[in-house]
C-alpha cells in the first residue's frame, strides 16, 4: 500500500458559509455499523479512511481493546434528527508502561465534521478527553486547524523532539523535483524536472557520501517473530523510568499488520547472535495530492543507548538505498530526540518546517502529569498515537 501521510483532524474547523442547522445534532458512541456513513463523510473532505476490515482492525485486533474486553468507545458521532452522521471522532486504546506500571492511553482518529455543524466539533474532542478510565491522551497528528482546540482542553506539547519540523534526504532527484514543481503549479513540470534534477543529483550524492558506513549483522525482516518478545522484555526493564509504548510481538503485529501485508513497512534489525539488539521500522507514507512518494521512520529502539546513533544511521542507510532502488522520492524523519538529531547532522539532511507542533498530550491525573513534564522520561516517536497505524 502506498499510503498517504495521516490526515487526521483537518476538516472540523474549516470555515463555511453554510448556515447553522435549526436542530442540534445528537452525540452518541460510534458503532461498527456506522462505517458506511463515516467513510462517506471522511471522503467528502479528502480524509484518508481505511477499508472496513482495516478500520475495525484498529479495535477488534487491538491488544489494548481486547485487554479491557471491548469496554471502550470506538469513538463518537454527531447524528442529525433524521439519522444522518454529520460528525465523527475515532477513539483508539493503546498500552503504555511507566515506572513499572501499565497505563491505558487513548488517541484519536479522523476528526471530521460536516459544514454547518462545526460549532459542535469541540463536543467530540471534549468527550474524548473526559474519559475517566484513561490515564493518558496522546495526539500525534494535530494540524494547524485543530491545534487551538487542544489549548482549550489543556493539551500540552510533548517536551522532547522537534515536532514542528522534519529532516529528510532526497532519494529520487527527478521525481522529487517534479513533485515540487507540480505543487507550485508550474506548467510542463515533468519536462522541466530533468535539467533541474541533474544539478541536484550531484549535490545529493555528495550529501549521502557523508552518511555512516554500514554495520555488520544488519538484516531486513519480513515480520515480527518471537525474538521481539525477548527484546521487549529487556527494553521495558532498561527503560522502566521512561514512558514507553508496549512493543511486544502481539502489539507490533497489530500495529503494522496492514502495512506489512501491503509491503508498505520495512523492518531492519541489528542482531547479536540469535538476539535482536536494535530494530527500526520504516513506513511508506506518500502524499498523493503532491504526487510525492515518501518513506518515514516509524519506530526505532536500541538496547545499548551509546550504540543508538550508529545503529540508526546504519538502518537509515539501508532504507535510503532501498528508496533509491525503488525510485521513492524522499526519506523523512520527524520528532527525533536531540541526541539522535545531533548525531545525524554529519549526514547533511534537508529540513522542512511544519505549520505547527503536531504532538500533544494530556495526563488524566495530577501526579502523572507532573512527572511527564520532565523531558527525561520521554522518548516519543511516530509509533505513538495513530501516526503510523
Amino acid at each position: 500500500m502506498q499510503r498517504s501521510a495521516p490526515q487526521r483532524m483537518t476538516s472540523e474547523t474549516q470555515k463555511s458559509a453554510v448556515p447553522t442547522p435549526a436542530k442540534s445534532p445528537k452525540l452518541r458512541e460510534a458503532r461498527f455499523e456506522d462505517y458506511a456513513q463515516i467513510f462517506a463523510l471522511a471522503a467528502k473532505f479528502q480524509l484518508h479512511t481505511e477499508s472496513y476490515t482495516g478500520w475495525t482492525h484498529l479495535w477488534t485486533d487491538n491488544p489494548a481493546y481486547r485487554e479491557i474486553d471491548g469496554k471502550f468507545p470506538i469513538g463518537w458521532v454527531l447524528e442529525t434528527p433524521d439519522g444522518a452522521i454529520c460528525g465523527y471522532l475515532g477513539n483508539i486504546p493503546l498500552q503504555y508502561e511507566f515506572e513499572g506500571k501499565r497505563l491505558l492511553a487513548a488517541t484519536t482518529r479522523a476528526w471530521v465534521v460536516d459544514a454547518g455543524y462545526r460549532t459542535y466539533s469541540p463536543l467530540l474532542l471534549g468527550t474524548h478527553l473526559n474519559q475517566p478510565k484513561v490515564d493518558l491522551f496522546l495526539h500525534t497528528t494535530v494540524n494547524s486547524q485543530a491545534a487551538p482546540a487542544y489549548s482549550i482542553f489543556q493539551g500540552l506539547p510533548v517536551p522532547v523532539g522537534a515536532w514542528d519540523r522534519t529532516q529528510f534526504w532526497i532519494t529520487s532527484e527527478r521525481g522529487f523535483c517534479e513533485s515540487v514543481l507540480r505543487k507550485k503549479a508550474w506548467p510542463l513540470a515533468k519536462a522541466i524536472s530533468y535539467p533541474i534534477s541533474a544539478g541536484l543529483f550531484v549535490r545529493e550524492r555528495f550529501r549521502r557520501s557523508h552518511f555512516a558506513a554500514g554495520i555488520a549483522n544488519m538484516t531486513e525482516c519480513a515480520g515480527f517473530d518471537d525474538r521481539f518478545d525477548a527484546f521487549w522484555e529487556e527494553l521495558r526493564k532498561e527503560k522502566s523510568n521512561m514512558l514507553l509504548a508496549v512493543r511486544n510481538r502481539e502489539v507490533l503485529d497489530w500495529h503494522f499488520k496492514f502495512a506489512l501485508s501491503q509491503k508498505a513497512a520495512w523492518i531492519y534489525t541489528s542482531e547479536i547472535g540469535s538476539k535482536v539488539a536494535a530494530y527500526a521500522v520504516f513506513l511508506r507514507q506518500d502524499s498523493p495530492e503532491a504526487r510525492l512518494t515518501r518513506v518515514r521512520l516509524a519506530d526505532f529502539q536500541c538496547h545499548q543507548r551509546e550504540q543508538a546513533p550508529a545503529m540508526l544511521a546504519a538502518m537509515l542507510r539501508l532504507a535510503m538505498e532501498r528508496c533509491q532502488r525503488e525510485s521513492i522520492h524522499m526519506l523523512e524523519l520527524i520528532g527525533l530526540t536531540p541526541e539522535l538529531e545531533k548525531a545525524l547532522q554529519s549526514a547533511s539532511p534537508h529540513r522542512r518546517t511544519l505549520p505547527n507542533w503536531i504532538y500533544f498530550y494530556k495526563a488524566n491525573n495530577l501526579a502523572l502529569g507532573e512527572k511527564l513534564r520532565n523531558p527525561a522520561v520521554w522518548e516519543p516517536s511516530l509509533f505513538d498515537g495513530d501516526s503510523s497505524l
